[in-house]
């Protein structure tokens, strides 16, 4: 019988649509850090910059056109999703680690991780250094505050 349930079982599975998921994470793990964010945040700097000095084939040269097209377009694919991922690092930080006594040294912490979630929308939308430039510095906020948090002082260190 408990095998005729559990072959039921596994057929209804899979069966059912199902979605992947990813989360960091609803268990305790007690794990965060916002370098995550910074790395992601220097993604989108990285490609901001990439994409401006990208120039256009000068002629019609349809291969030409080919390769500048597609590099472009990888480019901002890049670029869209590290700001994606920068923004889902902060929220994380936000809602997971964030709790209302950090409020207390930090009163706008909200308010920083809100604008930062912004300017990782307006990344996307838009191909502008200075947004870009913008959210490094929120970012560099984000992880001061953070390891004030944790009482220490951690510097800022940039890969680029």
């Amino acid at each position: 019988m408990l095998r005729i349930l559990n072959s039921f079982l596994i057929s209804l599975f899979n069966f059912l649509p199902t979605r992947a998921v990813k989360a960091h994470c609803d268990g305790p793990c007690g794990v965060y850090d916002p370098s995550s964010a910074r790395v992601a945040a220097e993604a989108v700097l990285s490609m901001t910059k990439k994409l401006l000095a990208l120039a256009p084939p000068e002629n019609n040269d349809s291969a030409a056109w080919a390769t500048y097209n597609n590099t472009f377009a990888r480019f901002v694919a890049i670029k869209e999703e590290q700001a994606q991922e920068t923004k889902e690092e902060l929220l994380i930080l936000w809602t997971d680690y964030f709790k209302p006594e950090h409020l207390s040294s930090n009163p706008d912490l909200h308010e920083t991780i809100w604008k930062a979630a912004k300017l990782c929308s307006a990344c996307k939308v838009n191909i502008d250094q200075s947004k870009a430039e913008e959210l490094m510095v929120a970012v560099e906020k984000i992880h001061n505050i953070f390891w004030e948090s944790k009482g220490r002082n951690d510097e800022w260190v940039t890969a680029s």
